[in-house]
């Protein structure tokens, strides 16, 4: 008898990982705002491409580099994240099929992640370098602050990685 309820248990608990989907749903919807963010950021780019200076045309160009990492992200994340946590997914192998797909584990993943953000952190960094006459000295010192923050905290992530794989 306490068998079966422990069996029981453990069927529901396997089964709750499920509850996870919608939360990959959601990152899926956050890929098509970006989308639709990153449609709008071009379009406003070809109007006004004869009237900005090269280091507006400089920025618009790093905004969408920006958009375009935090997107990658997204669907590295979703992809690595569901695989891990809730199911295999069985594509049909040809080579549209993503190198890394179903060879990123949950550590590799929160390498990627912080190389992401530390990429994006330095994209936001330059384009606070390139407004031309409009640096904030407040602004400035927060920005690199926060990127210093980011490169440390990925090598201390590296560094854990690499020590727990050596064990």
């Amino acid at each position: 008898m306490l068998k079966k309820v422990e069996n029981a248990f453990e069927k529901f608990l396997f089964t709750s990982r499920w509850l996870l989907a919608p939360f990959y749903v959601g990152l899926v919807v956050g890929l098509a705002l970006l989308l639709v963010k990153f449609s709008k950021e071009v379009f406003h780019l070809v109007t006004v491409i004869g009237t900005i200076t090269k280091s507006e045309l400089i920025i618009s160009v790093l905004t969408l580099i920006d958009i375009s990492l935090i997107a990658n992200l997204l669907v590295i994340i979703t992809f690595s994240a569901y695989e891990s946590f809730v199911s295999k997914i069985d594509v049909v192998i040809d080579e549209d099929k993503p190198g890394w797909m179903g060879k990123v584990g949950f550590g590799q993943l929160k390498i990627k992640l912080i190389g992401s953000i530390v990429a994006i952190s330095s994209i936001e960094l330059l384009k606070v370098f390139m407004r031309e006459g409009e640096l904030n000295p407040q602004e400035v010192k927060l920005k690199i602050a926060m990127h210093i923050t980011f490169v440390f905290s990925g090598l201390l992530m590296a560094l854990m990685d690499w020590l727990s794989n050596k064990k």
